[in-house]
């Protein structure tokens, strides 16, 4: 049976399916943007994928496609559980944040400064929460930390000893840094691990049983593959997840290679723990899983199109959900509002959706979109590094694949 086919069969129940305000979905917007996921799967252009349209509140479109592993055929679900990559910086950081300055505990005003106190000198007194959020800190965009750190102590530190590239405030330059760093206010503010506080704050309260961070064990190695730690109570076996690459070919260039785009001090041969097999389970990132132990504020979450689903319905309803009040109006609003550059605080806002649309992408493949106007959550995870890099260590561009189903079920061209 082919991707097409299989896509079809889950995909027929869902073009007669209403919104929650009542309005029939749009039957063929969704065959239109389903038919583009098959296709490239059809095409070998992506191994696998998992998309989730839901209009007002109720899922009208949920679809499975491919394979979650080219290596043992392991074919996709719609409970394969996926790495976000940068997804983690909006549906666990951000949304920490959210939380923090609903509560009153973080300004977004405020410097760095004022939570983390040794973040000071060479212009880092400057830098404000709101900098971060929105990557106009002025610091690096990416450089391998574990390189100089064996811990996210380490990490911290070598982040905080870096010169600022730009002005703070003037630019914006999308920052892993800023974010690793927003991680860390989290926790020193809120006086627990990212993970447990996202975990007990956010996840557990709306019963999402399939998102968490996955830790690295103390010997270096993620315990039990097959078994989510921190993502609920589950046992050997009871996971799928869609495997990424075989080590990090990509990051490996970006240090080795001067010509790649990536400028990196130092000597590239200083360190070589770089990781040779499958990564399945285990997060891709190399400063996520070798210097913060699987859990970073710029990536290192696990979660499913389900799952991803609620929380943006979060957003999309006004901060409840399921009769719970998790964030009010007032911080969504303060969250969402355009800093210019297609950017929000932690959020994206990109050009190709409807305006006030809101979302974010993560290097593995995967695309989170919230449409309030059209009262639209679209989820879309593919696992693009399985079928490995090209002959220019590149992966598969699914960025062409995500604006032609945006437009399709928006009807925004």
């Amino acid at each position: 049976m082919t991707a097409t086919s299989v896509a079809v069969v889950l995909f027929a129940g869902s073009l007669t399916g209403c919104g929650g305000d009542g309005s029939s979905a749009s039957a063929p917007g969704l065959a239109a943007a389903d038919a583009l996921v098959a296709r490239w799967v059809d095409e070998a252009r992506i191994p696998g994928a998992v998309f989730l349209i839901a209009r007002g509140g109720d899922v009208v479109h949920r679809a499975s496609y491919g394979v979650a592993s080219v290596e043992d055929g392991v074919p996709m679900t719609e409970s394969t559980v996926f790495d976000l990559a940068s997804v983690t910086k909006v549906m666990a950081t951000t949304f920490a944040l959210m939380l923090l300055v609903d509560r009153g505990e973080v300004d977004v005003e405020a410097t760095v400064s004022t939570y983390l106190a040794d973040f000071t000198n060479d212009g880092r007194e400057r830098i404000t929460v709101r900098h971060l959020l929105t990557h106009r800190s002025g610091l690096p965009q990416w450089v391998p930390t574990y390189y100089h750190a064996r811990d996210r102590d380490e990490a911290y530190a070598y982040v905080r000893s870096l010169p600022l590239l730009w002005p703070v405030g003037e630019e914006r330059h999308y920052s892993d840094l800023g974010f690793m760093l927003l991680g860390r206010i989290v926790e020193e503010v809120s006086g627990r691990s990212l993970d447990e506080y996202v975990r007990s704050e956010i996840y557990e309260p709306l019963g999402l049983a399939s998102t968490g961070f996955r830790p690295v064990g103390e010997s270096g190695a993620v315990p039990g593959r097959t078994v989510v730690t921190g993502l609920g109570v589950r046992g050997p076996g009871e996971v799928s997840f869609a495997r990424t690459s075989r080590g990090n070919p990509f990051e490996r260039r970006m240090v080795h290679d001067p010509d790649f785009g990536y400028r990196i001090d130092g000597d590239p041969d200083a360190w070589s723990n770089w990781r040779n097999d499958w990564l399945n389970g285990e997060v891709n990132d190399g400063n996520a899983f070798h210097a913060f132990g699987g859990v970073a504020g710029h990536a290192g979450l696990f979660s499913t199109v389900d799952d991803l689903n609620v929380l943006l319905q979060v957003l999309l309803q006004g901060g409840e959900y399921g009769g719970r009040r998790v964030v009010t109006p007032e911080t969504i609003s303060t969250f969402l509002e355009p800093t210019g550059e297609g950017q929000a605080l932690g959020w994206q806002l990109p050009g190709y959706g409807p305006v006030g649309s809101f979302g974010h992408t993560g290097f593995t493949g995967t695309l989170v979109l919230g449409v309030p106007d059209q009262r639209l959550a679209l989820v879309l995870l593919t696992n693009r590094q399985n079928f490995g890099v090209n002959e220019d260590t590149q992966y598969p561009d699914v960025g062409p694949l995500q604006r032609a189903v945006t437009a399709a079920v928006t009807g925004i061209d």
